[in-house]
Parts: structure tokens; C-alpha cells; sequence
């Protein structure tokens, strides 16, 4: 079996995640409490092993971390997880919440609140590796604005580089666009990000926001996906 460990970071990440793992389950006949249907049961269909490892008493858990900064300002992401349909599906201690706010700043999600989570961020990750038989790599989804999207998420990358080396990595972004945003910060936030990741990285897919909101408006001739791959 080959393993790949999921991280969603950020409120992107986390709301990418938040509908990715619903999409695993209807996928593979999962419920939202982890069990098996019926009719996969008799199927015989194990192919779920890649993204879900089995825990004692039968149930599926994705093998996934999600991680978010605390935030006063907005609905907490990580709460509309922990509180929705799919609650029962995650175990507690893959949702990492910080103590602070990153607030924007890239400084503060990379060297400050960042590394105040690092360290348990690995600790869960770790844990996931060691229940792998043949761990292939890891999905990294986030956006390349806001403080814990651009800044935790180049600390992290630096630290999987270093730790798992010769893993392969995939990060999936959103990329931020000027015209959907209140202030500048997102499109400078992006810039540190794009240089420190891009050779840590097998593939990198780019997706402007922007170009998202198109088509969800039903505008979709202006829908553009930008994939690079190294």
C-alpha cells in the first residue's frame, strides 16, 4: 500500500479539505462516522487505504492534519468542522488550533506563531508516518495569502524538506487576486511563499481565485488554471 498524508493550512486549506474529505467518502461509500456501506463492504473495496487508515474499532480516519491559526474576526473554520456533518469522521488531535491570530503578517505565521506550531504540527505528522506502510508523500493545500497560508506554510515545507526528504510533495494553491481583496497584503504575502517553496516541490498547482469566483458565477470563459510542474 501506498500512503499519502493530507495537510490543509490555513482557512483555504482548511475549507479545501473541509469538502475534499466529503468528496473521499461519497467516493469510496464511506459514512460521515467513518464506517463502511454495506455495498463497499461486499465489494470488497480497500482502495480507500491510500487516504484513510483503519483505527480498533473498524472505523476510517483520513490521513490528514488540518491547521489554523485562532481568529476573532471570522466564523472559525476549524469549528464548522469540528461541529458539521463529517465531525465524527476526524480524529481531535489532526485539527491544530494556534493561540494567536497570524493576522496577515507573514512574519508572524513563519517565524513567530509558526514556530510555536511546529512542533506539534510534526508530532502529528510523525504519528501519521509511522502508520504507514509505504508512505508516498504528501498534499499540501493552502493559499498563498494571509499570515498562516504564505508563512506557516513555508516553515512547514522547509521542515518536511529537511525531515522527508525524499517524500514527494504536492502542493495545491489559491492564489490571491487584487480585485476580490480589501487590501494589498494578500498580493505581497504571496511573493515570499513562491520563491522559498518552489524547489521543495514536485508539482505545484496554481489556482487564482479569482478565476474560481468566474466560475462559480457561471462566467466560466474567463476561467483560468495555471498548473507548473518541476
Amino acid at each position: 500500500m501506498r500512503e499519502c498524508i493530507s495537510v490543509h493550512i490555513g482557512q483555504a486549506g482548511v475549507q479545501i479539505g473541509n469538502s475534499t474529505w466529503e468528496l473521499y467518502c461519497l467516493e469510496h461509500g464511506i459514512k460521515p462516522d467513518g464506517t463502511i456501506s454495506v455495498q463497499k463492504e461486499v465489494a470488497s473495496d480497500n482502495c480507500y487505504g491510500t487516504f484513510f487508515s483503519e483505527v480498533e474499532n473498524g472505523k476510517l480516519v483520513p490521513r490528514a492534519v488540518m491547521i489554523k491559526t485562532h481568529t476573532y474576526l471570522l466564523p472559525y473554520c476549524l469549528d464548522e468542522v469540528r461541529t458539521g456533518h463529517y465531525k465524527k469522521l476526524y480524529h481531535p488531535e489532526q485539527l491544530i488550533t494556534g493561540k494567536e491570530d497570524a493576522a496577515n503578517n507573514y512574519a508572524r505565521g513563519h517565524y513567530s506563531i509558526g514556530k510555536e506550531m511546529l512542533n506539534i504540527v510534526m508530532e502529528r505528522l510523525y504519528k501519521l508516518a509511522e502508520n504507514c506502510h509505504g508512505l508516498q508523500g504528501f498534499f499540501v493545500f493552502h493559499s498563498f495569502g494571509g499570515g498562516t497560508g504564505s508563512g506557516f506554510s513555508s516553515l512547514l515545507m522547509e521542515k518536511l524538506s529537511q525531515d522527508f526528504g525524499k517524500k514527494s510533495k504536492l502542493e495545491f494553491v489559491v492564489y490571491p487576486a487584487p480585485q476580490l481583496s480589501m487590501v494589498v497584503a494578500p498580493l505581497f504575502l504571496s511573493i515570499p511563499p513562491t520563491t522559498s517553496n518552489l524547489p521543495r516541490v514536485a508539482f505545484l498547482g496554481l489556482v487564482r481565485a479569482e478565476a474560481i469566483c468566474n466560475l462559480l458565477s457561471g462566467n466560466k470563459c474567463h476561467f483560468i488554471a495555471s498548473i507548473i510542474n518541476f
